[in-house]
């Protein structure tokens, strides 16, 4: 199982999900997706809780945050081996939140994101993504990153050098794309499948949410979906992002060359 080629592994799926806090009593959503691999933003820690079902279904996990409460992690199927990873997370002076690294199976990495505003005016949000990116680029040539960047190219500002158009820039020179706007097709500010309705209002939809991957995974991918409306913001005020990956398709083209 070589991801660096994608040729020796069969099938994998991730999916991110910010689950709008409280993962202990929607985690049951998230089984039904049968996922290998989950990103979950706003999640409590699973060593904390008092939930035992919660606790036995988290029972491969990684997780970080600022309060037992709310943070963020990385859940796997029993068969996966999660390793973390101390990446920095220090750009001149100012420390970064949230990134959580991960070795997967010692065969590529995942990068969950949530990024905040962390009391910083001029780099919140996309700009702690930007800092963390600038600390961190050589790191990134086998690894998916996946999660909530409360970001969009629509809030660019002009004379800012790290807008969100600036990051995917940043990201598409080292090779590595977003699965969902290579799947449709569509351009970053485009998007017709919403992954946030803000405080649950249909009226206010936005796309937010993101998994980015290198050339070896866009190779592999065989379908990206957004949950449907009806099934999650009842739970929460995300959508999940679902990424299938089919290695047996690149064989049998390969075979027929």
């Amino acid at each position: 199982m070589k991801l660096k080629n994608c040729l020796n592994w069969v099938r994998m799926k991730i999916a991110t999900w910010n689950c709008n806090g409280a993962l202990r009593n929607k985690f049951d959503a998230l089984i039904d997706l049968n996922a290998d691999l989950y990103i979950i933003q706003e999640c409590e820690n699973p060593a904390e809780s008092k939930e035992k079902q919660y606790r036995d279904w988290a029972n491969n996990h990684l997780w970080i945050g600022d309060t037992k409460n709310k943070g963020i992690g990385i859940f796997a199927s029993k068969n996966i081996d999660l390793k973390f990873l101390n990446w920095p997370k220090t750009y001149k002076d100012h420390s970064v939140k949230h990134f959580l690294p991960c070795s997967v199976n010692d065969e590529f990495n995942i990068l969950g994101v949530w990024t905040h505003y962390n009391n910083s005016p001029s780099f919140g949000y996309i700009g702690q993504f930007w800092r963390y990116l600038q600390v961190n680029k050589d790191r990134l040539n086998n690894t998916v990153i996946a999660g909530d960047f409360n970001s969009n190219v629509k809030w660019d500002k002009l004379n800012r050098w790290w807008n969100h158009s600036d990051v995917v820039n940043e990201l598409n020179e080292l090779g590595i794309e977003s699965l969902y706007h290579k799947y449709t097709n569509e351009k970053q500010g485009e998007e017709s499948m919403p992954t946030l309705f803000l405080h649950r209002n249909i009226e206010r939809p936005y796309h937010i949410d993101y998994l980015f991957a290198p050339q070896q995974f866009l190779n592999c991918l065989t379908s990206v979906e957004v949950g449907l409306r009806e099934n999650w913001l009842q739970i929460s005020d995300h959508l999940p992002l679902i990424c299938e990956f089919d290695t047996s398709q690149v064989k049998s083209q390969k075979a027929s060359i």
